[in-house]
């Protein structure tokens, strides 16, 4: 639905398909390999023009409707980048966000609700923004953030999350997605991956890169991932404190997934059902359902 002063849009959970730790960089950061897919799991945000200010409610969630908000930052971020660009200097907004992704999930929620921010605004107020400035602007939300500004349904990203490369998409499959009902902080989970390297073989710094990632992202433009290549070192830090997450993984195996992993730093986990094994997806669909509301039977963005 659009008009002159209104529009909506669509933001898209993603699911990491693989993800590996490749070094750590001087000013603390990780670097990683990664490979995410964009699913049909979805939040919707309304914008409206208003005379000055920023206006951001949330229904029904326990999200922030401030400056803690992502969304409200991307839409801050706008107007002060935009600011030459308006024709109206006392353009303002009010963005009503309807989520559905859960939050802190490993799911992209508020990375992709910022990209769709900013992209609703370039529509709405006719800025005539790049795709490659939007994403410029948008990397200094957050390191996921670029993904969602660029057309393909699935992206290898490495660096910071900031290179991007397209790839084979994720086809003939359906996507289960169980959230166990809590948050896991990213940055907690990437302080304590930290810690664990020093127990490592080897300890991940500036100068000593883990390129044995590279070789997967050749792979990768030539023929879609296996179920088997499925990977998350992510994973062995945050089941640790969350067995649960291990639990759930057993559960859609044993339910029929042909592969199972956590998405990004958790706690989500998710299943890739064949699509003609629509019956044993449903049927696990329905079991976790009942135990866990935020569960997600839904498809692979094309």
């Amino acid at each position: 639905m659009m008009s002159v002063d209104r529009i909506s849009v669509a933001a898209p959970a993603k699911i990491n398909l693989y993800l590996k730790i490749t070094g750590r960089r001087e000013d603390g950061y990780h670097l990683l390999a990664t490979l995410m897919q964009k699913i049909s799991l979805q939040d919707y945000l309304d914008l409206e023009k208003i005379l000055g200010g920023i206006s951001l409610k949330c229904p029904d969630s326990k999200l922030p409707e401030d400056e803690r908000n992502l969304v409200f930052q991307a839409a801050r971020l706008f107007f002060k980048k935009s600011s030459d660009r308006l024709h109206d200097k006392r353009a303002g907004v009010a963005i009503s966000l309807k989520k559905n992704i859960p939050l802190a999930a490993g799911l992209g929620g508020g990375s992709s609700d910022a990209a769709a921010t900013l992209l609703g605004l370039d529509a709405l107020f006719k800025t005539h923004w790049t795709i490659d400035e939007l994403r410029t602007m948008g990397a200094t939300l957050g390191a996921d953030v670029p993904f969602f500004f660029v057309g393909w349904s699935i992206a290898w990203a490495e660096g910071i999350g900031d290179e991007l490369f397209p790839v084979f998409p994720l086809v003939d499959y359906r996507v289960l997605v169980v959230n166990p009902g809590f948050s896991v902080s990213t940055q907690w989970v990437y302080k304590n991956f930290a810690l664990t390297l020093e127990q490592n073989i080897y300890n991940l710094t500036y100068l000593q890169i883990d390129k044995s990632a590279h070789g997967k992202r050749d792979k990768l433009t030539r023929r879609p991932i296996l179920p088997d290549e499925l990977e998350n070192d992510l994973e062995r830090v945050t089941i640790e404190h969350y067995p649960i997450i291990d639990t759930l993984k057993k559960r859609l195996l044993q339910s029929g997934a042909v592969a199972s992993l956590m998405s990004g730093s958790g706690p989500s986990v998710f299943g890739l059902f064949l699509k003609g094994d629509a019956v044993r997806a449903v049927a696990c669909y329905e079991e976790l359902k009942s135990e866990y509301r935020s569960t997600f039977l839904v498809n692979p963005l094309q």
